[in-house]
C-alpha cells in the first residue's frame, strides 16, 4: 500500500519550490503572448503586408517543431533544473537579438530573434512540466497546474498591455504619417524613431531572465529524477494492458497541434482580425488581452469544476462543443461583437490543454517520453494555422477563413474525445501541462 498523500498540493518540498515556478509560468505567459501586439507592430515598424507580418507567430511557433526533441535529451543530461538554466539563458539572448534587430529595423533578424526565442521556450516547456508534475503528490497535481496557469494567464493579460503602453501609444498616429510622409527618407526617419523605443524595454527583458537563471542556478530548488515514479500506483498504471497504440499517440498530437493553432488565432490574430472589420489600431492593439482574460476565467473556472463535477476528458469534449458554438457566432455577428466572440474562443480553449495533454499522456505511458516530445513539436501548429488564415482571407474574407479553420479544429478535437470516452478511461493521469 502506498503511503498517504498529505493535503498541501506543495507535498514534501513545501510551497517555495511552487512560487519560484510559477514565476517561471509568469515569464513563459509574458514572452509568448507579446506576439499578438507584435504582429501589429511589426506591421507598422516595417511597412509590411499582413502576410509578412504574420512571419512573427511562424517563426516563433515553427521552433516548436524542431527543437523539442534535443531539448529533451539535453535535458536528460543536465537534469530538469539544469534544463531550466539554460532554458533561460537561450531565452534572453532570443530576446536581446529581436529588440536590437528591431531597434535597426532588420526584419530577418527580428525572425531570427523570435526563432531563438522559441528554442528557448521549447526547453522551458520540455523540463517545466515534468518538474511541476513530479514536484508533490500526484492526486494534487491539478491544484499545482492550477497555480501554474494563472501565472501564465495573468502574464498573458499583462504583457500585451504593457508593450502597448510603453512602445505603441500612438501606433494610429504613426501610421497615418507614414502614410502623409512626402518620401521615402520622411518615411523612414518615422520609422526608425518608432522601431527603436523596442530597444530599451526588449534589453530590460534580457537582463532580468539572465538574473532569473543565475537566481535559479543557485537557489534551494530540489534536484527531481524524471524517470522515478512518484508511487506504487504510477508504477502499476505503467503495466495496464489496455492503454492505447500508437494510433491513439498520433491522433492526439493531430489534436494538439490543431489545438495550439486556434489559441494562437485566438490571441495573436484577433488584433489583425479586428484591423480587418475596420476596427482603429489603437483599440487592436490591446485585443490579446481580452482573449486572455478570457482563458483565465475560464482556466479558474475549470480548476473548480475538474474533476469535482465533470471528469476532465468530459470537460474536454464540453470545451471544444463550445468553441464550435463561438464559431457560429463569430460568423453570424460583425463588428465588434465579432471581436468579442473571437476573445471569448479564449474561454473555451482554457481547458483544452491541460486535459488534453495527459489523456494522450495516460494512454501511451509506456512511451511518455516520447509523447512529450511529440506533442511539444505540436504547437508548431501555432505557425501554421495563422499562415493559413492570412493566406485565404483576401479570398475567403476574414471572417469565412477563420471559421473555416476553427470550426474543424474543434470538431476533431471532439472526435478524439469521444473515442477515449468510449474506452472508459477517466481515471486521473499523473502529467497535466499548462501553457503553449
Amino acid at each position: 500500500m502506498s503511503a498517504p498523500y498529505p493535503e498541501s498540493p506543495a507535498g514534501t518540498y513545501g510551497w517555495r519550490p511552487i512560487v519560484i515556478i510559477a514565476s517561471l509560468f509568469f515569464i513563459i505567459g509574458f514572452v509568448t503572448w507579446l506576439n499578438g501586439p507584435l504582429i501589429t507592430f511589426v506591421q507598422v515598424a516595417f511597412d509590411l503586408s499582413t502576410v509578412s507580418a504574420f512571419l512573427v507567430p511562424m517563426c516563433f511557433y515553427f521552433s516548436y517543431l524542431l527543437f523539442p526533441v534535443p531539448a529533451t535529451m539535453l535535458a536528460q543530461r543536465t537534469g530538469l533544473r539544469g534544463g531550466l538554466v539554460i532554458a533561460l539563458v537561450i531565452l534572453s539572448a532570443g530576446i536581446a537579438i529581436f529588440g536590437e534587430c528591431v531597434s535597426v529595423r532588420w526584419y530577418p533578424g527580428a525572425l531570427g530573434g523570435l526563432f531563438v526565442i522559441g528554442a528557448g521556450l521549447s526547453l522551458l516547456q520540455v523540463t517545466i512540466n515534468p518538474y511541476v508534475t513530479l514536484l508533490g503528490p500526484p492526486q494534487k497535481a491539478a491544484q499545482r497546474i492550477a497555480i501554474m496557469g494563472v501565472a501564465n494567464k495573468l502574464a498573458g493579460i499583462v504583457a500585451p498591455i504593457v508593450l502597448a503602453l510603453l512602445v505603441m501609444r500612438n501606433i494610429n498616429d504613426i501610421a497615418l504619417r507614414v502614410k502623409a510622409a512626402p518620401d521615402a527618407g520622411a518615411r523612414d526617419r518615422i520609422l526608425d524613431q518608432f522601431a527603436h523605443a523596442v530597444q530599451a524595454p526588449y534589453l530590460v527583458m534580457a537582463l532580468i531572465l539572465l538574473v532569473t537563471a543565475v537566481g535559479l542556478a543557485r537557489s534551494s530548488l530540489p534536484e527531481i529524477d524524471i524517470s522515478t515514479p512518484e508511487d506504487e500506483d504510477v508504477a502499476a498504471e505503467e503495466k495496464d494492458p489496455k492503454r492505447g497504440g500508437p494510433a491513439y499517440l498520433w491522433f492526439g498530437v493531430a489534436c494538439m497541434f490543431l489545438y495550439v493553432g486556434t489559441e494562437v488565432m485566438a490571441g495573436d490574430a484577433i488584433g489583425a482580425y479586428g484591423a480587418s472589420l475596420g476596427l482603429p489600431l489603437d483599440q487592436t492593439k490591446f485585443f490579446t488581452s481580452l482573449t486572455l482574460a478570457a482563458m483565465m476565467c475560464g482556466y479558474i473556472l475549470g480548476m473548480f469544476l475538474v474533476p469535482r463535477v465533470f471528469s476532465q476528458e468530459r470537460y474536454l469534449g464540453l470545451s471544444a462543443g463550445c468553441g464550435l458554438v463561438l464559431c457560429a457566432l463569430t460568423w453570424l455577428t460583425h463588428g465588434y461583437v465579432s471581436v468579442m466572440c473571437v476573445a471569448l474562443f479564449g474561454f473555451a480553449n482554457a481547458m483544452i490543454l491541460p486535459a488534453l495533454f495527459p489523456i494522450v499522456i495516460r494512454e501511451v505511458k509506456e512511451r511518455s517520453a516520447q509523447a512529450t516530445a511529440m506533442l511539444v513539436m505540436a504547437f508548431s501548429g501555432g505557425a501554421v494555422l495563422p499562415q493559413i488564415f492570412v493566406q485565404t482571407m483576401p479570398f475567403l474574407g476574414v471572417q469565412n477563413a477563420f471559421v473555416a479553420l476553427m470550426a474543424p479544429s474543434y470538431g476533431l478535437i471532439i472526435l478524439y474525445d469521444i473515442l477515449i470516452q468510449r474506452r472508459g478511461r477517466s481515471r486521473p493521469a499523473p502529467v497535466m501541462m499548462v501553457e503553449s
